[in-house]
């Protein structure tokens, strides 16, 4: 200072902010608070510079949600931190985004800010949009309608987002029904699917804009999650939300349904195999054959203590009940490859199991009977006839009335899920689809999904 003049007033004029005192204390400790975070943050990469929360733009209800998602619930905080920000009015009036909506591919999460949502609203529709990509519900779909299987995905998280308390569900989001608590989103699909006319009319966070979209942005390319970069990018949501759940249970954060944590774990567990699944069907229904003891004829030790009577092994006499039934679609939508391996599969487990023969029946338009084949014709000398339409029920009609049939006799059906609406089955059976199809109903035999 200059002189006796002091820079530091002792008496000088009280300042007020409003109606309150201003306490310079508090001030400084609060600044000082947010520098420090924001420092913080601009080395995790968060923010461009010390400060920068402050800008205008930096400092929207989106953004602030999104920070709130990374510093203080760590179930979603790291999917929160891996994904882009858009909030572009103009970029999403383009893509038809009215509200928002997430690109896994991209790593993109849309907010239309014409949308007028508050910090709370933010809250509760990013945590919707990042729920959608950590459970994997874009790989999920298997060839259902995808504007269907969007809007049964969104009642179950819509459920349980308000279970958990976390923010306020937009008033233009009404995805909400207590009727549908506990199910699965495939449960839910397979209701709603009844109703199309009713279920069009449903909005995602996208929006009713008249387009037929779901809020889940498609990849670059179909089925973008089988390719190398999806496959990576899978694996980091997955971890990134089991990582959460991980982190969310040991500092209890809040309560998470019982549904929800059953996901995030089965999410974590590695698939069962498709031909590992088949080879269960057919355990279940073929157990291996006992072998008996007989002293007809000499085992092969006898030589060698011929002081001592030993049996011979043989098998039982051919039970003529031990088959089942394939009906296969030799439409031309069937992949000649998915043919070859789902055949071959079928061969090599019915001759493990000492499956003599099995039926088999060849549908496209009409259906044509091979009659019984071992399994070695099953694999290697099976001309397939047709390649026309695909009508699989009087395939399977002809089968269960067939005379030479047994009545209980198990049936597998393979098919690339464009066929009939309907398929009444009474026989025990099971259905082989590619990975990435869908049955036109509602399957009640069991479903393995070939890769």
């Amino acid at each position: 200072t200059a002189g006796d003049s002091s820079d530091m007033v002792a008496n000088g004029p009280t300042i007020k902010w409003g109606s309150r005192k201003l306490e310079w204390q508090k001030v400084f400790a609060r600044s000082l608070a947010e520098a420090a975070k924001s420092a913080v943050n601009v080395a995790a990469g968060m923010e461009e510079y010390v400060g920068s929360y402050q800008d205008t733009a930096k400092n929207t209800p989106a953004q602030r949600a999104r920070l709130w998602f990374i510093g203080n619930y760590p179930l979603l905080g790291a999917l929160a931190a891996g994904f882009d920000l858009i909030e572009d009015a103009a970029i999403c009036n383009r893509m038809n985004v009215s509200i928002a909506a997430i690109n896994a591919s991209q790593r993109e999460i849309y907010i239309n800010p014409a949308a007028g949502m508050s910090e709370e609203e933010c809250k509760f529709t990013m945590a919707h949009e990042f729920l959608h990509v950590g459970l994997e519900h874009q790989k999920r779909r298997r060839g259902r309608d995808p504007e269907l299987w969007n809007v049964a995905c969104d009642y179950v998280i819509n459920d349980w987002l308000i279970q958990m308390g976390i923010g306020n569900m937009p008033q233009r989001a009404l995805l909400h029904d207590l009727s549908l608590r506990g199910m699965s989103a495939e449960e839910i699909y397979d209701r709603i699917r009844v109703d199309l006319r009713r279920a069009r009319k449903l909005q995602t966070l996208r929006g009713n804009n008249g387009h037929g979209h779901g809020d889940m942005l498609e990849g670059p390319i179909p089925e973008w999650w089988c390719s190398g970069e999806g496959t990576t990018l899978d694996a980091f949501y997955r971890n990134a939300l089991a990582g959460g759940l991980e982190s969310h249970l040991r500092i209890q954060r809040g309560t998470i349904p019982a549904g929800l944590v059953e996901e995030i774990q089965a999410l974590s567990q590695p698939p069962i195999n498709w031909d590992v699944e088949l080879a269960r069907w057919f355990d279940h229904h073929f157990p291996p054959l006992e072998k008996r003891r007989t002293y007809a004829r000499p085992s092969r030790r006898q030589a060698s203590t011929p002081d001592i009577a030993r049996p011979h092994y043989v098998k039982p006499e051919e039970d003529t009940s031990r088959t089942f039934g394939v009906v296969l679609d030799t439409s031309g939508s069937m992949d000649r490859r998915l043919l070859a391996q789902s055949l071959g599969a079928i061969a090599s487990y019915s001759a493990s199991r000492d499956v003599p023969f099995a039926r088999v029946i060849f549908c496209d338009a009409y259906a044509y009977d091979r009659g019984y084949m071992a399994p070695d014709e099953i694999a290697g000398r099976v001309e397939v006839r047709g390649r026309g339409g695909t009508i699989l029920q009087p395939g399977i009609d002809l089968i269960e009335y067939a005379h030479d049939f047994p009545k209980n006799g198990p049936i597998l059906i393979i098919t690339d899920g464009r066929c009939d609406d309907y398929l009444r089955v009474r026989n025990e059976h099971a259905y082989l689809i590619p990975k990435w199809s869908h049955l036109p109903f509602v399957p009640k035999g069991k479903v393995f999904y070939m890769e």
